[in-house]
């Protein structure tokens, strides 16, 4: 014999888990597998032994969730209690940044709606100096060295005003787009979604219908009951 725990057989290598707890079921299970070969219970023998099987698969799915809920437990329970450890500051830390972005919110939105009136106003000037450019040429005799120095000078300023345009942006650091809705008539919107999403409507009645079924009366649903193996 040896003093050194480590030194029997699986001393360094301990049974898994889930195999210890499953192993008194071994037979149960390869039997049950034999079983389910596609083919149903046709007599009253073989609904008894099916039944007796799924009593042990039953008593083996609970051992099961009794070794995970052991093992796990002291895990689950300090993982609550780091979460709650830091939860408190990043709740508050969540609170300052809300703040800090309320108290700028109006001036960066005012900002940005400046930039972006000046960026428009870049873009009609750009268009217009194209015009008059476009204009000039067409106008420009081109025997007349004077006229075609002109219309030259105005499709230059047409290009500079589009490089001025082009680098007129908006740029407020600290704003994002959000998509915001209001529904002004429900009966309109579900029209809406029946026509062109016919799939989302069959899902919420089959879930409504799954939820409710039972409590009360649904027009268009047939209720019944019925005898299932479990």
């Amino acid at each position: 014999m040896t003093d050194n725990p480590r030194a029997v057989i699986g001393g360094n290598n301990p049974p898994d888990p889930v195999e210890a707890t499953l192993a008194p079921f071994d037979d149960a299970l390869a039997e049950a597998a034999n079983w389910l070969d596609g083919e149903p219970v046709t007599n009253a023998e073989q609904m008894k032994a099916v039944d007796a099987l799924a009593k042990q698969v039953k008593a083996a799915r609970k051992a099961i969730k009794e070794a995970r809920d052991a093992a796990t437990g002291p895990l689950h329970e300090a993982w609550k209690a780091e979460v709650a450890r830091w939860k408190p500051a990043e709740d508050d830390l969540d609170r300052i940044t809300k703040g800090l972005a309320a108290i700028v919110s109006d001036y960066k939105r005012k900002l940005a709606a400046e930039q972006e009136a000046a960026r428009r106003a870049a873009y009609e000037e750009a268009e217009r100096k194209k015009r008059e450019a476009e204009a000039a040429a067409m106008a420009a005799d081109a025997g007349n060295i004077e006229a075609q120095r002109q219309a030259a000078e105005a499709k230059q300023a047409a290009i500079d005003a589009a490089k001025q345009a082009a680098a007129t942006k908006v740029e407020v650091r600290g704003l994002r787009t959000e998509h915001r809705h209001e529904i002004t008539n429900y009966r309109d919107a579900l029209a809406w979604i029946a026509t062109n999403d016919r799939e989302a409507v069959v899902a919420f009645v089959d879930e409504y219908v799954r939820r409710h079924c039972r409590d009360k009366e649904i027009a268009g649903v047939r209720t019944w009951t019925e005898k299932v193996a479990f």
